[in-house]
């Protein structure tokens, strides 16, 4: 019996509501929701029409909930679904991934609401999602012996200890939104992209241009190459987490950017402009790249951009856009519709690049600031609440039968 056998029976032996039958429905949901209403909520701060009950300040309020709210939803979901096909093992579903998904909600709403809350207490109900799967997600790796995907989990954890840091330099008066738990959940994200994301672009790239014809296909994936350009990263990744304005941490990044990019040449992208469903994961992962080469001129000429749309390109653009092509592709394929985007789907992708670009804009042109950050918010907005409106009805729904 294969493992995605053995999953298919798991899943459908659960009798109860759809949207608990696997891991990715309650999570990519609320997520989306989450990042939607934060941004709305973030530019309310920003304008002076409200003040949250929450102990961090603004920003620091709006770099947790995007990095640690909203992307701790979608890890969540994405590895709870991955997992049982790596392993061939039982998906979470039913009532334990109920609670799960309260976890997380009571992680949102003990930050947001933590003024007269113990501080400590916040911290433990925010980490406890990301400590209860790192534990289920482990035993099952383990007990699956599926070792290859080991390192992943060891990422999530790495994740985990970024969270507690950041609520630590938060709780002694510390600007939590530039300090190292920052950077080192950052640092954290990125990894899972180039290497889950090192899997899966050369992959589904090759299986959409295999059914197109003859021609030039990727490179298969996890090569010699492709580790040293991961151990490159790596390295530049921890230099910048540890010493963020080095001159050595901007060389390291630009020298982790370039072959990154080089990386990338290898995956046949430009050969899928006629399906944006494959498209837009090599637009997801160029964002690493880019990423790191805008931090290394920032650090090596400091000015040009500005330190925070430097790493925007990071935040809004690979996590943002790489997340949104996961999210869409995997609800699609789990819930038995074809493997292609719509226009919706078009839309919400152009909606979070616009998003991203504008606020990179922002810190390119100071003088069109203003401008610029309203229109990222309200483009960031339109994504993913446009997903949860086009994708919510799939994921509250069974799956489709074939055919």
């Amino acid at each position: 019996m294969t493992a995605a056998t053995t999953t298919m029976e798991r899943h459908r032996a659960w009798r109860g509501p759809a949207v608990l039958s696997f891991g990715f429905r309650p999570f990519f949901l609320l997520g989306a929701l989450w990042a939607a209403l934060a941004m709305a909520l973030w530019v309310a701060m920003l304008t002076g029409k409200l003040a949250l009950p929450t102990t961090f300040d603004p920003v620091t309020w709006h770099a947790h909930e995007f990095l640690f709210g909203y992307l701790g939803a979608i890890i969540a979901g994405f590895l709870l679904t991955a997992v049982p096909n790596w392993t061939g093992r039982l998906p979470v579903t039913g009532w334990p991934l109920a609670g799960l998904t309260a976890a997380w909600l009571a992680g949102r709403l003990a930050v947001t609401f933590s003024q007269g809350l113990p501080r400590l207490a916040v911290a433990v109900i925010d980490l406890a999602l990301v400590a209860a799967l790192a534990v289920l997600l482990g035993r099952e790796i383990v007990v699956g012996r599926n070792w290859r995907n080991l390192p992943v989990v060891g990422l999530l954890v790495l994740f985990g200890c970024a969270n507690a840091l950041f609520h630590w330099e938060a709780a002694r008066g510390g600007y939590a939104a530039q300090g190292m738990g920052l950077r080192l959940g950052l640092g954290a994200v990125l990894m899972m992209i180039a290497v889950i994301g090192g899997r899966i672009v050369p992959s589904f790239t090759r299986n959409w241009l295999t059914k197109q014809g003859a021609g030039r296909l990727p490179v298969p994936p996890m090569q010699r190459f492709d580790l040293a350009a991961l151990g490159l990263l790596l390295a530049a990744l921890l230099a910048w987490v540890a010493a963020p304005l080095a001159p050595l941490t901007g060389m390291a990044l630009g020298l982790a950017g370039l072959v990154h990019l080089a990386r990338m040449a290898r995956w046949a992208g430009d050969r899928t402009l006629g399906e944006p469903l494959v498209l837009v994961l090599h637009l997801g992962y160029v964002f690493v790249p880019l990423g790191a080469l805008a931090g290394a001129v920032e650090i090596l000429g400091p000015g040009w951009l500005g330190a925070g749309s430097a790493q925007h390109l990071w935040m809004a653009g690979a996590l943002g856009l790489m997340t949104l092509a996961v999210m869409t592709r995997a609800t699609l394929g789990h819930t038995g519709r074809a493997l292609t985007a719509g226009r919706g789907t078009v839309a919400i992708y152009a909606a979070v690049i616009c998003a991203a670009l504008a606020r990179i804009g922002a810190g390119a042109w100071p003088e069109a600031a203003s401008p610029l950050h309203s229109l990222s918010g309200a483009s960031w907005i339109a994504a993913f609440a446009g997903f949860a409106a086009l994708y919510g009805p799939m994921l509250l729904r069974p799956r489709r039968a074939a055919g």
